[in-house]
């Protein structure tokens, strides 16, 4: 029989994220490598592991992570925003520090569409007198 896992999506700019959570050792794996190796940057894997700090987690659940899209810091937020619903659907009782802390909200920001007789979104054109 397959072991009980808990779900978990999450989503930021353009990334999605599939976080399944099990009981065990504290093994993190994100996309068939280890959370250090995948996200290299020190921000990016402290930011995933507030998740476990604030539902008292850290070392007794293993976490497999599919994040697709994006780019690093799309794919960090929504790899927290999975592992936060996934953790709260494991045990209703990390639900409530979890959202006091902002984990379970979508970040809603997200790249400006370009505007006609614009460069960008917002940068205007050099404007010349003569």
């Amino acid at each position: 029989m397959a072991e009980q896992y808990y779900e978990g999506i999450g989503r930021r700019k353009t990334s999605t994220a599939r976080v399944r959570v099990s009981s065990g050792a504290g093994a993190f794996i994100v996309n068939g490598k280890a959370l250090d190796e995948y996200f290299s940057r020190l921000g990016d894997s402290k930011t995933i592991l507030d998740v476990l700090g604030d539902a008292a987690a850290a070392g007794s659940v293993d976490v497999s992570v599919v994040v697709r899209g994006g780019g690093r810091t799309g794919q960090t937020g929504a790899v927290r925003m999975g592992l936060a619903r996934a953790l709260a659907g494991m045990n209703p009782e990390w639900h409530d520090p979890m959202a006091k802390n902002g984990h379970l909200r979508r970040d809603p920001r997200a790249k400006e569409r370009k505007k006609p007789g614009l460069k960008r979104a917002r940068k205007a054109p050099t404007y010349t007198k003569r």
